[in-house]
């Protein structure tokens, strides 16, 4: 591994490190750790220990709350329990800087740098499904990957836009308590793990990583409520995308200090000399760099990283939160505006152009009209009954059944799903045929990119309300009105991973009082879901989509 470096990456580590340039550069012929995060949103560390065949050997990774070393030759991501979103699969040091971040149940939190979304999952188990997260990548390919994780993880107080920092400024000025700002970088310290990287680092020179950085952070700044905190990391080594950057932001924004991290765990103090002559701070305001933080892969079990927190002065004016708009009370909300953003969905045809007669889920675009209950049960009540009609809201309304909206088939049929479903806090939008439950308090998302405008819970389809995998991923097993329950080690729980259709006696299926065995059950693997099936006559149809099947 030594002899793939380049050398002037490692004259640079050698001028850098001293007398720690030896055990340095030994690290990289040192076996590499693993990990993984427990997703809080679905158990603790302690019952996954107890659940799991790798609980008894994982250990402890004393910097992150709920993460654990497992043995290499394990394979987490081939077992049923990674497809019921009971884990994300990180690297040990990159699951610090949200520790960094100190994210509170209720707090607004932005992962401005969000792909493939490992950080996000992590913030979104300290929200404990209160308050709101907005994911966002500017890069349109990696918003597949981030916000499949979400999903996956059973998220359900989420939104993932596909945008820049500058955009997303101008919807959401001073506006977040937290931001993590995991920042695009030259990736020096995944060499280890990621030998590819280094051919990266050779493309993308640390100065065009720098610039970028630069603005991102300003922009990110500009986000923040008084009183709130940004972390700022990077997987480098290098001081202009370190230290340098930090001292840069000091200089240019006076109401910002460093915020101290404990040197625990064999981290290591930043270094102020390093950017001494970067900026024009005062003597003072540089040595406060040193509490930033390096974490050296030969000082710790985990690859290289860099960390900062940022605190903004002031305080915080706390609004008074809507935690209780919701689909049940549409007569409560017939005077205001629920909160969201008008989309236009695309997606690529043969010819690589992009085509809006044919939309896509994994991509909600800009621009179109989005509708809410109000808007739709108004025009059903207008609107005079006629041959072909179906039940529109709880109150009775008619629609036709070609033009009835998703948000009142959302209305009609959740508590088919899910037992008090038309409870649940948030805001019923939908954007085309698909509905989402956003959190509450969000400003209008207009003109913004938007992948995923809140949890995606279904789909109108010819006159009916199909539920997602994403709201499967986001129940418990006692919240469904139906639901079946097989081992991890149980055939019938691989056979549906593959896509396959089951045979199952009825008594197998544990059905809510008042309801009946036919129709959408939530199958679940040791008691967590892992998607729909529809059941009849002794059979599961397998509604697991495609792409979330075990090839």
């Amino acid at each position: 591994m030594i002899g793939n470096l380049p050398r002037n990456f490692t004259e640079k580590m050698e001028k850098l490190l001293g007398d720690e340039y030896d055990k340095f550069m030994s690290s990289y012929d040192a076996p590499r750790v693993y990990g993984l995060r427990i997703n809080r949103l679905k158990l603790g560390v302690e019952q996954w220990k107890k659940l799991s065949p790798m609980g008894e050997a994982a250990r402890r990774i004393p910097w992150a709350e709920d993460g654990l070393y497992y043995k290499e030759g394990e394979r987490p991501g081939k077992h049923p329990h990674y497809h019921a979103g009971l884990y994300y699969i990180q690297e040990p040091s990159a699951m610090a800087p949200v520790e960094l971040l100190d994210v509170q149940p209720g707090h607004r939190v932005l992962d401005l740098c969000a792909a493939p979304g490992g950080k996000s999952t992590q913030i979104a188990g300290k929200l404990q499904g209160s308050g709101v997260l907005v994911a966002n990548d500017n890069a349109r390919e990696r918003t597949k990957a981030l916000a499949k994780n979400i999903e996956l993880a059973g998220v359900r107080n989420a939104v993932v836009l596909n945008e820049e920092p500058a955009a997303i400024a101008a919807v959401f000025p001073a506006w977040f308590d937290r931001i993590l700002v995991d920042a695009p970088c030259s990736g020096e310290g995944m060499f280890r793990k990621d030998d590819s990287m280094i051919a990266e680092w050779e493309k993308h020179s640390i100065e065009r990583c720098s610039v970028m950085q630069r603005d991102i952070l300003r922009h990110a700044a500009a986000m923040l409520a008084p009183g709130g905190r940004i972390v700022y990391s990077t997987c480098t080594f290098s001081p202009e995308e370190n230290e340098r950057q930090i001292a840069l932001f000091l200089a240019e924004h006076a109401d910002f200090n460093v915020e101290a991290v404990p040197l625990d765990y064999g981290w290591s103090a930043g270094r102020a000399d390093l950017a001494a002559e970067t900026a024009q701070l005062s003597d003072e305001r540089l040595q406060t760099i040193q509490g930033t933080v390096r974490l050296w892969p030969h000082r710790i079990e985990g690859e290289g990283h860099y960390a900062a927190v940022l605190r903004r002065s002031g305080e915080r004016v706390v609004e008074q939160a809507d935690n209780t708009a919701l689909a049940a009370a549409p007569q409560s909300r017939s005077a205001s505006k629920p909160a969201g953003g008008s989309l236009k969905r695309e997606t690529p045809n043969a010819s690589g152009k992009r085509d809006e007669k044919k939309p896509s889920h994994r991509d909600e675009r800009r621009a179109g009209k989005r509708q809410t209950r109000n808007d739709w049960a108004n025009a059903a009540m207008e609107r005079p009954a006629q041959k072909g009609t179906v039940r529109g809201g709880r109150d009775g309304s008619e629609a036709n059944a070609e033009e009835i909206n998703p948000v009142l088939l959302w209305y009609q049929y959740a508590e088919q799903f899910a037992i008090g479903a038309l409870s649940w806090p948030g805001h019923v939008v939908a954007y085309g045929s698909r509905v989402y439950i956003q959190p509450a308090g969000l400003p209008s998302l207009d003109g913004l990119r938007v992948v995923r405008a809140g949890w995606y819970v279904g789909e109108a389809v010819r006159g009916r309300f199909e539920p997602s995998h994403p709201l499967a991923m986001g129940l418990t097993r006692d919240a469904a009105v139906r639901s079946v329950n097989w081992s991890s080690n149980d055939e019938q729980t691989i056979r549906f991973l593959k896509g396959e259709t089951l045979f199952v006696e009825e008594s197998e299926i544990q059905v809510h009082e008042g309801a009946s065995a036919k129709g959408y059950l939530l199958v679940c693997t040791d008691g967590y879901p892992i998607g729909w099936g529809k059941y009849a006559g002794g059979m599961i149809k397998n509604e697991l989509p495609a792409g979330w099947r075990w090839m």
